[in-house]
C-alpha cells in the first residue's frame, strides 16, 4: 500500500513494481528528459520529467507525459539500459591472483603482464569474461566495448573467446572488441598483420596505446591507413599520465584530419590534457572537434592510478577535460575501465556507479543537464548501435529505481533496482565471487 506524505497528503511512489510476465502494461516513472524521444517534453530544473510508457510484445508502443493511464504501474526513476564504451573483460577479476603492490600504473602493467603469461588460457579468459558479463547484465547494461590484449600468443586465445562470448550473449549484451597493443609494435609488420587479421575476422576495432615516441606519427599513419583499407574504426588508449608533455592526443587528431578518416575514432583516458597550458588545450580541443573524435574518460580507474606517490596525497583527479570537450561539440562518455585487476582493485561493471562517481569527481551536477547521456545515448552513438534512449518502437529495455530524484538516486547504490529487458524483469542476483575461486587458484 502506498504511504502518505504527512505534510501534503499526496501519495508517495510505492516500492518498485512487479513487472507483468506478459501482455500489455503501462508504467509511470521519472526520467532524464535527454534520454527520452518525446517531443515537447518539459523537464524540471534538474532535467527530469515524469512520463508514462506502454509496453507490448517486448517493445515500447507509447510514450506520453505522465498521467491519463489508469492502472499504470509506478516507479521512482527510470533509465534506458546502460552502455559501457571502455572495459577490459580479459583482465577482469584477476586481483586475488595478481595484485598491484604499489597501486601505480607501471605496477599494474608489470603485474598484468606476469598474470597474462602465466594464466590466460582460453578457459581462464572465458570464465572471467562470463562472470563480468553476468555482473553487467544484472546491473542493467545492454552493450559493452572491451579492449583485448593483442600481443603474441594471446591474439589467438582471446579473440576466439570473445567471439564465443558475443554469440552466447547476443540479445542480452551487445559486444564489441578493440585490439590493444603498444604504438611501438606497429613497426613490427608481422605483429600488425596478425592483429589486423584477427580484428577483421572477428568484426573488431583497431586500437593501440599511444605515447610520445619518435615513431608516433609514422605508426599512427600506418594504423589510419590499415583502418581505412579494411573498413575499421579506431579506438586508442591515450596519454594516461600526469606528464603535460605527453601530447599524443593532438597527434591523433592531426592524423585523423590528415587522412580525412571517415570512420569513428575514439580516445580513452587523455589524462595529461588537464595538466597542459591553456593555449595548448585550446588547440588540441579545436582539432578534436574538427576531426569528430569521441572521448571516453575512466574516472574511477584514473582516480585510483594517477598521481599516486607513496606517502603523498594525490593532487590530481586524473580525469580529462570533459566539460571543455563537450562544450566544443566533442562526444564525451564515461565508463568502468578495469574491474578487480592490477589497474583497478574495485568495481563491478555497474554503470550507475560510474555515473554516480563521475558526477562527484567531474562535477556533472547543478545542473545535471544532459550528462546522463555519458553512460547511455552517447556511447551507443559512438558504438553505432540502437540503445541508450527510450523511444516508441524501441525495445522495452530499462532500469527502474526507487529513488525519485538525483540526490536520492546518487546517494545510495540502488541495489534493489529492477532491470527490464524485452518488457520482462530479469533476475538481478549477482554471481558470487566464490565461483571464481577455482579459476583463480592457479
Amino acid at each position: 500500500m502506498a504511504r502518505e506524505r504527512p505534510e501534503a497528503g499526496k501519495l508517495i511512489v510505492p516500492s518498485l513494481p512487479e513487472i507483468p510476465a506478459s501482455g500489455r502494461w503501462s508504467l509511470e516513472a521519472t526520467v532524464p528528459a535527454c534520454l527520452v524521444a518525446l517531443p515537447g517534453l518539459t523537464p524540471d530544473e534538474d532535467g527530469l520529467a515524469r512520463i508514462s510508457l506502454t509496453v507490448e510484445n517486448g517493445k515500447i508502443v507509447a510514450l506520453t507525459p505522465a498521467g491519463g493511464l489508469p492502472g499504470a504501474l509506478r516507479a521512482g526513476m527510470a533509465f534506458p539500459t546502460f552502455v559501457e564504451l571502455h572495459t577490459h573483460l580479459d583482465k577482469g577479476h584477476i586481483w586475488p591472483r595478481r595484485r598491484n603492490p604499489d597501486g601505480t600504473f607501471f605496477g599494474a602493467l608489470d603485474n598484468v603482464t606476469l598474470d597474462r603469461e602465466a594464466h590466460w588460457s582460453a578457459a581462464d579468459v572465458a570464465a572471467r569474461m562470463e562472470f563480468s558479463l553476468r555482473c553487467a547484465y544484472a546491473h542493467g547494461t545492454s552493450a559493452i566495448r572491451t579492449h583485448l590484449d593483442s600481443i603474441g600468443k594471446q591474439i589467438g586465445i582471446s579473440w576466439p573467446v570473445f567471439a564465443e562470448m558475443r554469440e552466447k550473449w547476443a540479445g542480452r549484451i551487445e559486444l564489441q572488441a578493440v585490439a590493444l597493443f603498444s604504438i611501438e609494435q606497429v613497426s613490427d609488420r608481422a605483429h600488425v598483420s596478425q592483429v589486423t587479421a584477427a580484428v577483421r575476422d572477428h568484426d573488431g576495432i583497431m586500437g593501440g596505446v599511444t605515447y610520445m615516441v619518435p615513431e608516433l606519427d609514422q605508426n599512427l599513419d600506418t594504423l589510419f591507413r590499415l583502418a581505412a583499407d579494411n573498413g575499421l574504426d579506431l579506438d586508442f588508449h591515450v596519454d594516461e599520465t600526469q606528464d603535460p608533455a605527453s601530447r599524443s592526443l593532438r597527434h591523433i587528431a592531426e592524423a585523423a584530419l590528415r587522412h580525412r578518416f571517415a570512420g569513428q575514432v575514439t580516445v580513452g583516458h587523455c589524462c595529461s590534457l588537464a595538466r597542459q597550458e591553456e593555449e595548448e588545450i585550446r588547440g588540441t580541443v579545436d582539432k578534436m572537434a574538427a576531426s569528430g573524435i569521441a572521448v571516453v574518460s575512466l574516472p574511477m580507474c584514473n582516480l585510483y592510478l594517477q598521481d599516486r606517490v607513496t606517502g603523498r596525497t594525490p593532487r590530481s583527479r586524473g580525469v580529462t577535460l570533459l566539460h571543455e570537450l563537450k562544450a566544443a561539440g566533442v562526444k564525451v562518455a564515461v565508463a568502468s575501465d578495469n574491474t578487480r585487476d592490477p589497474f583497478y582493485a574495485y568495481g563491478d561493471l555497474d554503470a550507475l556507479e560510474v555515473f554516480r562517481e563521475a558526477s562527484r569527481i567531474a562535477h556533472f551536477d547543478h545542473p545535471f543537464g544532459d550528462w546522463p547521456m555519458v553512460v547511455t545515448a552517447t556511447p551507443a552513438s559512438v558504438m553505432g548501435i540502437d540503445a541508450g534512449r527510450l523511444r516508441v518502437g524501441g525495445a522495452a529495455d530499462f532500469v527502474l529505481f526507487r529513488a525519485r530524484n538525483w540526490t536520492e538516486l546518487l546517494s545510495r547504490p540502488q541495489s534493489d533496482r529492477v532491470v527490464v529487458r524485452g518488457g520482462q524483469a530479469i533476475d538481478t542476483a549477482l554471481p558470487d565471487y566464490e565461483e571464481l575461486d577455482g579459476v583463480l587458484a592457479g
